[in-house]
């Protein structure tokens, strides 16, 4: 049965939604206040990354973190004028740092961030949106191997999950791509991963097939979201309402106060991250390379070297700060001594990140509105797939997985 389907978000997550309701056969409409691809799924490492299902809240973190706090090369940042608004969720979050919990995040995780590439290509199958595509290695770049074998509880995880690096030290790292300096001494190279040579271009290029396809795209903020009536949602937006029978709410950090007006209370924070792209680069990396002592990742792009990461924990009214920046500067300079370029572009952006590491993926009590956001990380990874679950539970198709960990009640009301 054709459905009325509005999506609220025009990300990476909301547009595969998008697209794959349509080719179920629903008529779909996308609401975004800001055009599509304009948000978190603009500024990111670009990094299908297949291999990320472990979470930051890895044990040890809780002894860690104060140390990271006060250390300018650490990639963890605090708006210390924040904290007391954050304290509560910052609780529940470092409440996960545990073994148990760590394992248990990280295989759900595995089941939507495994396959991504595969996912990828599936989602632009006969698309022009596939151009931007790009299959590789994922390479992390150690100062050591000492600081490799340090890491081992984390490459633990990702072997438990098929992910078997290759390890080269020495000589052969500059062999394996000139662009690493002598401070990098180690690689973990990981392969069946793949990246996107310009996220934000990929995902417009994503919504304007998907207009192509009969859909629309509306620029609009959404102020409501309203259920009269059982499984009839209604979206109250700048342009007017609009009623469906089903809705998709994928607008990231922005979710929180859409899901308090469905009477759900969501525990959910910007997790802010930062990038530099380097204009025209060379001496840049040829692969999407993580450098673990700055836990960014420098992929190469069509515009030139991005680099992305940083956790900053801040909100969302906040404009950025100067201190990650500078702390990527110093860390790209480490890595890629010979790297030049011809000018740098900065941007910050908001990922949201939930208590638990894990995403909401599922629908509201009976209202017909579907979750689909609080990714953090790996928004642009698993967004495809997400979008796949979504497509196939508002058209009551079998998803073939358990989607009880990303339940939206988990947390209660």
């Amino acid at each position: 049965m054709t459905k009325h389907v509005i999506v609220i978000g025009a990300g990476i997550v909301g547009v595969s939604s998008a697209i794959w309701l349509k080719r179920f056969g629903h008529d779909v409409t996308i609401i975004d206040r800001d055009g599509p691809g304009q948000g978190t799924s603009f500024g990111n490492a670009g990094l299908l990354a297949a291999c990320a299902m472990v979470p930051v809240t890895t044990p040890g973190l809780i002894a860690k973190a104060p140390k990271m706090l006060l250390d300018p090369d650490s990639p963890l940042f605090l708006r210390w004028s924040y904290l007391p608004k954050i304290a509560p969720w910052l609780v529940r979050y470092l409440k996960h740092a545990n073994d148990p919990d760590t394992r248990r995040i990280s295989s759900n995780l595995a089941d939507i961030t495994a396959d991504t590439v595969d996912q990828h290509f599936a989602l632009t199958e006969g698309l022009k949106a596939r151009e931007y595509l790009c299959k590789s290695d994922y390479v992390f770049a150690y100062s050591t191997c000492n600081e490799f074998n340090e890491d081992r509880y984390t490459w633990q995880l990702r072997r438990d999950h098929g992910f078997e690096p290759t390890v080269i030290e020495g000589p052969a790292v500059q062999e394996f791509d000139p662009s690493f300096g002598p401070k990098i001494t180690c690689l973990a190279i990981v392969k069946d991963h793949g990246f996107v040579t310009d996220p934000g271009g990929y995902v417009a290029a994503l919504a304007r097939e998907f207009e192509e396809m009969g859909g629309r795209v509306i620029a609009a903020t959404v102020k409501d979201i309203e259920t009269r009536s059982p499984g009839r949602p209604s979206v109250v937006t700048s342009a007017g309402p609009m009623d469906a029978d089903a809705v998709v709410l994928a607008s990231g950090a922005w979710s929180k106060q859409l899901m308090s007006k469905l009477g759900v209370s969501v525990p959910l924070e910007s997790e802010r991250g930062y990038h530099i792209v380097m204009k025209n680069a060379s001496g840049a990396p040829r692969v999407p390379s993580m450098i673990s002592s700055g836990k960014f990742v420098a992929t190469p792009m069509a515009r030139g070297l991005r680099c992305a990461g940083i956790v900053e924990l801040g909100g969302l009214e906040a404009g950025p700060s100067d201190a990650p920046f500078a702390m990527l500067r110093r860390k790209i300079s480490e890595a890629f001594p010979n790297l030049e370029f011809d000018s740098e572009e900065t941007w910050m952006g908001h990922r949201p990140a939930t208590t638990d590491s894990l995403p909401l993926i599922g629908q509201v009590r009976e209202t017909g509105v579907y979750t689909a956001f609080g990714h953090q990380h790996v928004g642009l990874t698993a967004g495809p797939k997400t979008g796949r679950i979504v497509a196939s539970l508002i058209s009551d198709q079998p998803t073939n997985q358990n989607l009880t960990a990303y339940s939206p009640h988990r947390f209660g009301v």
